[in-house]
């Protein structure tokens, strides 16, 4: 049985292990408004530019259709971006993403898919390295931007576009965590490449109105595309970010309490062991002046 001094030590760890904890949670919770409202306002314009290219995408049919709408026609090399962050302690953020992603991947190999991995932020590729470290081309990591932006997206969305544009991807999936509410974080897949036009961004309502556009559709969504990959991978980034702090608010405030609980069980048991020594002692001082 551990000795007093030993139970003390004990205590005094685990307040210190709380003291960190509850700093971490009141550090995630100031940086959550922030961050959510950096996602809650980057939805409406990744939404626009969706309508945008339904919009444009109604006049565009055949051959004449750029490729990031159409797509290459096959469904054999698929490219699959994992975003997560850097960092941990922060609950099930990180494996949650990584297991959805994980299990499109294993399917899409079980079916014969030739898969390509982007990882973004170094839990992804610690993750997904073990059983795909040949697959995972390359790794960006957040920790490198004191604040998420264009900076960030950009360099992740040439890539795809590079990669697509090479012939090494016939479709382009985006794994992330939408953030829903402080307490709930969802593992959501988007495809990227070719471009899909979603139930919630319906072509722009023209009021029976036909427009001529200059330069043509064809040629304003060949610049359009490729902005909207940046602006979706910004929107995951910002979406992956409001999680991150909702999750580590939540995953510190749990380990804070759990340590408050620990420390009341370990007090108890070193104020017990404390009376029984001192019973003993006291038993023996009293055995002994008898005996005299």
């Amino acid at each position: 049985m551990a000795s007093l001094k030993e139970m003390r030590n004990r205590i005094d760890s685990v307040k210190s292990t709380q003291k960190i904890t509850k700093a971490l949670n009141m550090v995630a919770a100031a940086k959550l408004k922030r961050a959510q409202d950096q996602a809650e306002s980057a939805r409406p314009y990744a939404k626009k530019m969706a309508a945008v290219i339904a919009n444009l995408a109604a006049g565009v049919s055949g051959d004449g259709a750029p490729k990031l709408l159409a797509g290459t026609g096959k469904d054999q090399k698929h490219l699959i971006v994992v975003a997560t962050g850097d960092k941990g302690l922060a609950g099930g953020f990180n494996t949650n993403v990584i297991r959805a992603a994980r299990d499109r991947i294993n399917t899409l190999i079980s079916n014969g898919k030739d898969v390509r991995i982007i990882a973004v932020g170094r839990k992804p590729r610690d993750g997904l390295t073990r059983l795909f470290g040949d697959r995972i081309i390359e790794t960006f990591e957040l920790s490198d931007h004191k604040v998420i932006g264009m900076a960030a997206a950009e360099p992740i969305a040439k890539l795809i576009a590079d990669e697509f544009e090479a012939g090494n991807a016939d479709v382009v999936t985006l794994f992330y965590s939408r953030f829903q509410s402080v307490i709930s974080q969802i593992a959501t897949p988007k495809q990227l490449i070719p471009a899909v036009v979603d139930g919630d961004a319906p072509p722009i309502n023209l009021n029976g109105a036909v427009y001529e556009y200059e330069p043509s559709e064809e040629e304003i969504l060949d610049v359009v595309l490729p902005r909207n990959i940046t602006t979706q991978v910004l929107a995951a980034l910002y979406e992956n970010q409001a999680s991150f702090f909702a999750a580590q608010m939540g995953a510190m405030d749990n380990a804070t309490r759990n340590a408050g609980d620990l420390i009341n069980a370990l007090t108890l048991q070193y104020n017990r062991k404390r009376q029984a020594q001192i019973t003993t002692e006291l038993i023996e001082i009293i055995a002994g002046a008898e005996a005299l």
